[in-house]
């Protein structure tokens, strides 16, 4: 089995997680059937650590050598039974083994954006020919089910990591670092923050957290994760007209090690997103007891499995967000996910028997 992969132990976006999970499993199941098992990187390095997700000796690292990846992956692939590819950028690789081995299986990874519009040229060639598209939400799979080109998809929704360690850092200690109170109840996203991630709607958020403050004077909202300059001075004169600045905090980049410290300084996760191919850390934020509410436009329906592990709004509607995060704030303990269903639904164990299935 041949895993193709943009990159996946040198970043901390979502599509890297789930290609460490799912080469993770890909290696656990081909020993199963005491097959061999390869993950071929474009853009990591050879010093990229593997461990825990899988044995170095079984990752081979391009460092961006485009011409190379493609070329080894090509001789690779053709030995193959399967080769899985973990996204349609990969499409020209897993094309030409298709039609240099027509025996070979070829699965393409569908997350998001990346295959809502309909591809075109090799991606649309490769699309023809693959043997299964796995999309990670039912959303993605409806959003490119139209196009009769595609043979079969299947939907395989991620699973929270099985590394997930305990929060680091005690949940006072967070609060003090950031400013925060120890009685107050604070809004979490854990989100990249730029231009190009406006879907994610925490302008809306802000606009709620100003008219529930009213009544919660003590509310605070925390964003965690890396910013563009300029969209973080937008949403800083934003939160300032709003009469939000002390009420609002900017972490930067965290690293992974770190975001269960975060996940548990919060009181409620906040995402109403628009265009989520499926969103990691509704279930991440769970795992950690949160209560979540995210939108039902997207395909964090998926994740709060529609409605029953969270709290799903119209994401275009302001007095709905509004007034959901009002809702939960009032009564939090009835609002705290089903940790038995979303182990159940989302655990790793879960997530490997459904690719053995596929595979």
């Amino acid at each position: 089995m041949l895993f193709l992969t943009l990159k996946t132990f040198s970043d901390t976006g979502g599509i890297e997680k789930v290609c460490r999970i799912a080469g993770k499993v890909f290696h656990e199941l081909a020993e199963e059937s005491g097959e061999s098992f390869y993950l071929y990187s474009l853009h990591d390095e050879d010093t990229a650590s593997t461990e825990p997700y899988l044995p170095k000796k079984n990752f081979k690292a391009f460092s961006g050598k485009r011409f190379l990846f493609v070329l080894k992956s090509v001789l690779k692939g053709i030995k193959s039974k399967t080769v899985i590819i973990s996204h349609i950028n990969l499409a020209l690789p897993a094309y030409l083994i298709k039609k240099l081995s027509p025996k070979t299986k070829v699965i393409v990874f569908a997350h998001g954006i990346e295959i809502w519009e309909k591809p075109e040229g090799i991606k649309k060639k490769l699309l023809t020919v693959a043997d299964r598209v796995v999309a990670v939400s039912n959303f993605t799979r409806n959003k490119i089910n139209a196009d009769n080109y595609i043979r079969k998809i299947t939907v395989i929704n991620n699973c929270i990591d099985p590394f997930l360690r305990p929060p680091a850092t005690e949940r006072a200690v967070i609060r003090k670092n950031i400013g925060f109170n120890n009685d107050d109840f604070v809004l979490l996203t854990v989100s990249r923050i730029s231009s190009k991630e406006k879907n994610k709607n925490y302008d809306k958020v802000l606009v709620a957290l100003q008219k529930v403050k009213q009544q919660l004077p003590n509310l605070k909202y925390l964003f965690v994760g890396k910013y563009e300059e300029q969209e973080k001075e937008r949403l800083d004169t934003l939160t300032s007209s709003l009469g939000l600045s002390d009420a609002v905090y900017f972490t930067g980049y965290v690293a992974d090690s770190e975001l269960p410290s975060y996940y548990n300084a919060a009181d409620l996760y906040v995402m109403p997103s628009k265009k989520e191919g499926f969103g990691i850390t509704f279930i991440e934020a769970m795992y950690y007891g949160l209560p979540v509410l995210g939108g039902k436009s997207d395909g964090s329906a998926d994740a709060l499995m529609n409605g029953r592990l969270g709290t799903l709004v119209d994401p275009e509607r302001q007095d709905e967000i509004t007034i959901g995060i009002a809702r939960i704030l009032s009564n939090l303990e009835s609002f705290k996910p089903d940790h038995n269903l979303l182990m159940e639904h989302f655990g790793y164990e879960a997530y490997k028997k459904k690719w053995r299935e596929v595979l």
